[in-house]
């Protein structure tokens, strides 16, 4: 019986900014594999590189240089079209702020990006979802009367409800009181674990990086450690 692919292969991953003598390299190859299914935390100082290696690993940056395979797709192939698509199918992503529409309830948002990818029964899968995070009563509710933890609940309802092989979450409980974002980061957990997806947390929080199966470590825009927990 042979494994599933991984989810992320990336090899010689750079990311360079400018051009000529003015050139800032971000990244300087990185070498990840990430198999299907499980939980990876980015740690490292501000200026590390974790949020520009998640925006190239998500396609929303493209590597200067490098080989990357994300679920089955190489990235670094695709046309900007193709790979929004290629985003829009097998990618949830969950930020620090939140970053929903402020003019769709709760519901909207989480219908949207089901809309997008062409999934059907869209309202249906979004109600079950925000029930899944504790928002079966917040579904008319626009972000401006929600809390910040029930914002980030809907966001992590938005990105599960198209059912990605991949999440990522960047600095997730980063606009929460403590003990909302542990509330935040245990549903986030459990979410994941229930619908069998891979998940990347950037962070700078070891307590929150050694809750993952493994720690990688950036420094420089390079890895400097790659550990199980």
């Amino acid at each position: 019986m042979t494994s599933p692919p991984p989810v992320i292969s990336a090899h010689n991953l750079t990311l360079s900014l400018g051009s000529g003598d003015s050139a800032v390299e971000i990244l300087r190859g990185i070498d990840l594999v990430v198999p299907q299914g499980q939980t990876v935390a980015l740690l490292g100082p501000s200026g590390s590189g974790k949020s520009s290696l998640m925006a190239v690993l998500s396609g929303l940056e493209r590597a200067s240089s490098g080989q990357l395979q994300v679920a089955g797709q190489d990235f670094a192939a695709l046309s900007e079209d193709a790979l929004a698509l290629a985003r829009r199918a097998r990618i949830g992503v969950v930020l620090q702020a939140f970053h929903l529409l402020p003019t769709m309830t709760a519901l909207e948002n989480v219908m949207t990006p089901l809309e997008l990818a062409g999934i059907g029964d869209a309202q249906r899968i979004a109600q079950t979802e925000l029930e899944a995070v504790g928002l079966g009563h917040r579904f008319g509710h626009y972000p401006a009367q929600l809390s910040g933890g029930e914002q980030q609940r809907v966001a992590i309802a938005r990105a599960l409800a198209p059912r990605p092989q991949l999440i990522f979450a960047d600095e997730p409980t980063g606009n929460l009181d403590a003990a909302t974002g542990a509330g935040v980061i245990d549903l986030l957990f459990t979410r994941r674990a229930e619908t069998g997806a891979s998940l990347i947390i950037i962070t700078h929080d070891e307590a929150l990086a050694h809750r993952c199966e493994r720690v990688v470590t950036l420094a420089d825009g390079r890895i400097a450690a790659d550990t199980a927990t």
